[in-house]
């Protein structure tokens, strides 16, 4: 009931001071409209910062994908546009969402820094954007499944909400068609045995082109791997649905029956 009583007065929750939100046109109804967007997992350490009248602290680790490669500014970036629309679909809320993404990072150089770039910002939820190197550069996705085991460990202990992120659907993506599979199955299996929300970005991606909403050109830009502005939108606007719908007190409570 708390909870419920939050979201109708969420007009007259605390402000906080978070990143510059840029002002961007709805995205596409491919990038939030998908399945794929859903999380699969309840978020009790969110919806506790709401419940309590404080903006929830948001971690976005990742590689340069999460920094905001191939973006035109920071503020274009994944992490500054999920803030964005977390604030238009949670009003008063404020999430503060923080990028802790480092270009070229595995995961297992990723669990390096956990305790200094999540575990010292205290959050309350962290997005992980875990194996896109790994696809990349063809390399050991057994190796980086457990790291990410070893990570989630790690993340654990922070008693912050978990995310983890999948890898992009793009072109040098797609060159690894065995790998990105696999890692896709990896990705899946951990969360599943670990019970954590899933944030399926391959799919959405895979979704905007597929029903012709977006081109892949209009998604990646000309390096074939990282996002454009377009593309780090609608990977912004899935994810930021996706937390709302589990943060909703009936969706919320059938995500915990089902994660039991």
């Amino acid at each position: 009931m708390k909870l419920r009583i939050v979201f109708l007065g969420l007009a007259a929750l605390c402000a906080a001071t978070a990143p510059a939100r840029a002002a961007e046109p709805p995205p596409p109804a491919a990038c939030v409209a998908t399945a794929h967007a859903a999380l699969h997992a309840p978020l009790p350490r969110v919806a506790a910062a709401i419940a309590e009248g404080r903006p929830p602290r948001i971690v976005a680790l990742g590689s340069s994908s999460t920094s905001g490669a191939g973006a035109s500014a920071p503020a274009r970036a994944y992490p500054a546009r999920l803030a964005a629309h977390l604030d238009a679909l949670l009003p008063g809320v404020r999430a503060v969402v923080v990028n802790k993404g480092v270009g070229g990072e595995t995961d297992d150089q990723m669990v390096a820094r956990i305790a200094r770039d999540v575990v010292a910002e205290r959050p309350d939820l962290v997005i992980w954007q875990v194996g896109a190197n790994t696809v990349l550069r063809r390399g050991d996705t057994a190796a980086a499944e457990a790291w990410i085991r070893r990570g989630v460990a790690r993340l654990r202990e922070t008693g912050a909400d978990i995310v983890l992120m999948d890898i992009q659907y793009a072109r040098n993506t797609l060159a690894n068609p065995e790998g990105a599979a696999d890692m896709l199955r990896r990705t899946e299996r951990v969360a599943a045995d670990e019970r954590l929300g899933l944030f399926h970005r391959y799919r959405v991606m895979q979704d905007a082109v597929e029903t012709r909403t977006m081109t892949l050109a209009d998604l990646i830009g000309p390096d074939g791997t990282h996002q454009t502005d377009a593309g780090y939108d609608c990977v912004a606007a899935a994810l930021a649905h996706g937390i709302r719908d589990a943060l909703q007190p009936r969706r919320a409570a059938a995500l915990d029956s089902a994660a039991r």
